[in-house]
């Protein structure tokens, strides 16, 4: 044990570099980039700290450039998942029974590779695999996850600090321990920090995690697992495997020592998850955590008062930043039709401004659709649109997937406010506007709140400060991070921890402690320091 009351050092927000040209950080990124497009790499499993290869590979293409590949991954067998499962339960003992602050220092170590040496390598794997521009990928793969992993820390700290009240009679003391078995941690394809977050957020507090990126991810994965070997995670403390995703989480799901899923992805797979779990729920030693981010249908809405330049700005960053494919991504906006005019025409110029193509030339805004399976499905929907009575695309439109998977920013203006892709969650480069009446505010605003499933994000863009806190009232259980005055995108780690209701997931803000209490099962210690000798009480006097 730590002989000492030992103090983090204070988290801080990573700068995020600009990458302008002429600057050192854009030549290194660049350089980096080409050289990583044109090696092979082979990314295996990782067993017990192995590289475990399975010989059943799939092959990595850069979704801009579909043609070019750039390595291939091992896939998991049953046995490959079982052989995780023991080894991360093998490792827990050891891990959960060392001190916080080595648990601590791993990671702090961690967050200064991802903002240091392994920078460049983690954006230009993120550029490359998940088409993101340098700037989406900066605040991303390095800025992010290195906030997340400073952050967490910081939380870990004030965790175990939070005591109870003691007196002269007896000292109480909660313990913070690890759940008992391991954590199934699932990630995502678009963010790089998220697949760093999940299993370790959990792993700090002591826990094992199953850590199965997305298959779209696997470049930027493999970084990640470069940066925990090189900052001493032991062996069998985070196991990285990937393949049939069903197979996996049915045979995790299956184990009594199944402790908790850390999960970010669409909603019917979690709620998937949720029922196997229910129906599991008698084999398990413990009750185990659900803690999900999932799908959003997030809305901008624009008061009378509001700046229409300010308008088209947030709906042009919010709705189109990284293609659309960022869970919080405006993809529903509610314009007055007094303001309309001056939104559509900013909005229009603005779009028509973008540039798209690979991200390694950074004159480029957006890039591709991450596969052929997102492209397919936003080109059904613009074309259901174009031949719609009550919809209109006033930009974009168009898609060409000849060589990479890209998909027009476009913008539809529908006059029913129910019509389907203002309910529909599509994923990407696709915003769907209705125009409504000035004097319709509150009423539209009860419209907003009714049209979804979800509750992730959302804004209202206002001047008036009673519609700003009408809109603050209405909407309060419609979105778990609500923004005045700004796009419904780029929650910040210590700032805005991020998190929705409704079929947005569990809320359970990732990015703030709340998070890491979910990963933890308390116990109190209360210590008595002269014990009672007699049974009787004063009552009980003659």
């Amino acid at each position: 044990m730590g002989k000492g009351f030992f103090h983090v050092p204070p988290a801080v927000n990573e700068p995020v570099k600009s990458y302008a040209p002429g600057t050192t950080e854009r030549d290194a990124v660049l350089n980096t980039y080409r050289e990583m497009w044109e090696q092979q790499i082979e990314i295996p499993l990782y067993i017990n700290g192995k590289e475990i290869k399975s010989g059943n590979t799939k092959e990595i293409r850069p979704p801009h450039d579909h043609h070019h590949v750039v390595g291939k991954y091992h896939t998991a067998e049953k046995k490959h998942v079982d052989e995780a499962i023991e080894t991360a339960l093998a490792a827990r003992k050891a891990w959960a029974d060392l001190p916080w602050e080595q648990r601590a220092a791993v990671f702090l170590k961690a967050a200064e590779l991802v903002a240091g040496p392994y920078r460049y390598k983690l954006n230009a794997a993120t550029m490359i695999g998940q088409s993101k521009n340098i700037y989406q990928a900066e605040i991303d793969a390095a800025c992010e996850l290195a906030d997340f992993l400073r952050f967490n820390v910081e939380y870990m700290s004030q965790i175990y600090d939070d005591q109870p009240e003691s007196d002269a009679s007896a000292w109480n003391r909660v313990e913070h321990r690890p759940l008992e078995g391991f954590i199934y941690a699932i990630t995502p394809f678009n963010f790089t920090a998220i697949a760093g977050n999940l299993p370790t957020s959990a792993a700090m507090m002591g826990n094992v995690a199953v850590w199965k990126p997305s298959d779209s991810q696997m470049y930027s994965a493999q970084v990640v697992m470069d940066v925990f070997k090189e900052a001493g995670v032991p062996d069998g403390v985070i196991n990285m495997i990937v393949g049939d995703p069903e197979m996996i989480t049915d045979t995790i799901l299956a184990h009594p020592d199944f402790a908790g899923v850390h999960y970010t992805g669409s909603t019917s797979v979690f709620k998937g998850i949720w029922s196997k779990i229910g129906k599991n729920i008698n084999n398990y030693k413990t009750y185990p955590r659900i803690v999900g981010e999932t799908g959003g249908k997030d809305f901008i809405v624009a008061h009378e008062s509001a700046d229409p330049k300010m308008v088209a700005t947030a709906l042009g960053r919010g709705a189109f930043e990284f293609q659309g494919q960022k869970c919080s991504a405006a993809s529903r906006s509610y314009i007055p039709k007094s303001l309309w005019p001056k939104v559509k025409d900013f909005l229009i110029k603005d779009v028509q401004s973008f540039k798209m193509g690979s991200p390694e030339d950074m004159r480029n805004f957006i890039t591709a659709v991450i596969h052929e399976g997102s492209f397919n499905k936003l080109a059904k929907y613009i074309d259901q649109a174009k031949a719609a009575d009550d919809a209109e695309i006033i930009v974009g439109g168009n898609y060409d997937k000849s060589k990479g998977w890209f998909v027009e920013p476009t913008v539809i203006v529908t006059t029913n406010p129910k019509y389907e892709t203002m309910e529909t969650e599509l994923f990407g480069p696709v915003l769907t506007i209705y125009v409504y009446e000035d004097e319709k505010y509150e009423e539209t605003l009860h419209l907003v709140d009714e049209t979804s499933e979800y509750a992730l994000t959302g804004s209202i863009i206002s001047t008036d400060r009673y519609a700003a806190t009408l809109a603050t009232k209405i909407l309060e259980n419609a979105a778990g991070n609500f923004y005045i005055n700004d796009k419904c995108t780029g929650a910040v780690v210590g700032r805005q921890p991020f998190g929705g209701a409704r079929n947005s997931g569990t809320n359970d803000k990732a990015g703030s402690k709340l998070n890491l209490l979910r990963w933890v099962s308390q116990r109190l210690i209360k210590e008595t320091f002269v014990p009672a000798t007699d049974y009787r009480y004063p009552f009980m006097g003659e």
